[in-house]
């Protein structure tokens, strides 16, 4: 599950400066071309400068596409709104959803952490595990500017126009319903996933600065194939529905430069695979 929501809210990693060895990819069908690029939503200092080819597709671009709107979403109101919608505001606390056994694995971890258990105690599970698995990156110095924030702050110095494949009101409902219906089990497998989050971003990185599809559907995909139902919800679903907007992003004559979270991108149901099912020539830049 962890796999998961850092292919979500935070993501995937690292570059690399070989040619053809990054998950950058030219989609082409008749005279129409745009660039899908895979994301890492947030990078370690060291992990700058990005792979020539992202600057390749980003200069070919005449708009920046995003999963969301980075600027809105980064707004103090837009955070404020995310907090409220991923608090429980009927009375109950986590504690509550939660077995005695799962709560008190959560305790064990907050004291070994510094942090104060009843500060989490207002969380719904998707909020609690994106705070959780920020603390464990931010030990591997690991910031918050990764590829997205970095090319959309490019985009607005040169004057580039940007868009969104979802609202932002999606997204945050999105965080906010993560592990409803089941917070025992989506919190007991965030705190074993947090044990192993280091070698899990290692793997990533090397998946990811090496544009290797098999691997990243092998530590990714996969992984997320075992929950049904949030694969459904956070990969199959937003997949088929940013399908028919990048189809008509190729019909235009303007060229344009997607960029997603690399998990979207691999596998059988991922949006590379679908594209060369309408007949799109997909290749790496």
């Amino acid at each position: 599950m962890k796999k998961i929501f850092l292919g979500v809210c935070l993501v995937f990693l690292f570059c690399s400066s070989s040619p053809a060895e990054t998950s950058v990819w030219k989609i082409e069908r008749g005279n129409s071309i745009l660039f899908l690029g895979g994301t890492c939503h947030i990078l370690r200092p060291s992990d700058f400068p990005l792979p020539p080819e992202f600057d390749k597709a980003y200069r070919a671009a005449d708009l920046l596409v995003f999963e969301t709107d980075i600027g809105e979403y980064n707004k103090p109101e837009t955070l404020q709104k995310l907090m409220l919608k991923t608090i429980y505001t009927n009375g109950s606390t986590l504690e509550q959803h939660l077995s005695p056994r799962t709560y008190q694995s959560l305790q064990e971890y907050c004291a070994a952490n510094g942090i104060s258990i009843e500060t989490l105690n207002i969380f719904k599970p998707g909020m609690l595990a994106f705070m959780l698995e920020t603390i464990e990156l931010l030990k591997l110095k690991v910031t918050q500017e990764g590829v997205d924030l970095y090319f959309y702050n490019q985009a607005k110095r040169d004057g580039k126009l940007t868009e969104g494949l979802e609202t932002v009101e999606e997204q945050m409902d999105f965080i906010a319903e993560l592990g409803q219906g089941d917070e025992d089990g989506f919190v007991t497998h965030t705190l074993n996933e947090l044990r192993s989050i280091k070698q899990s971003y290692e793997n990533l990185v090397d998946a990811w600065k090496k544009g290797d599809t098999g691997k990243l559907e092998d530590v990714m995909v996969a992984d997320l194939k075992k929950e049904p139902k949030f694969y459904k919800r956070l990969l199959t679903d937003r997949n088929s529905n940013w399908l028919p907007l990048i189809d008509a992003y190729a019909q235009t004559p303007q060229k344009e430069f997607i960029l997603v979270g690399v998990g979207h991108l691999v596998g059988p149901d991922g949006i590379l695979e679908a594209l060369r099912q309408k007949g799109y020539k997909v290749e790496k830049l």
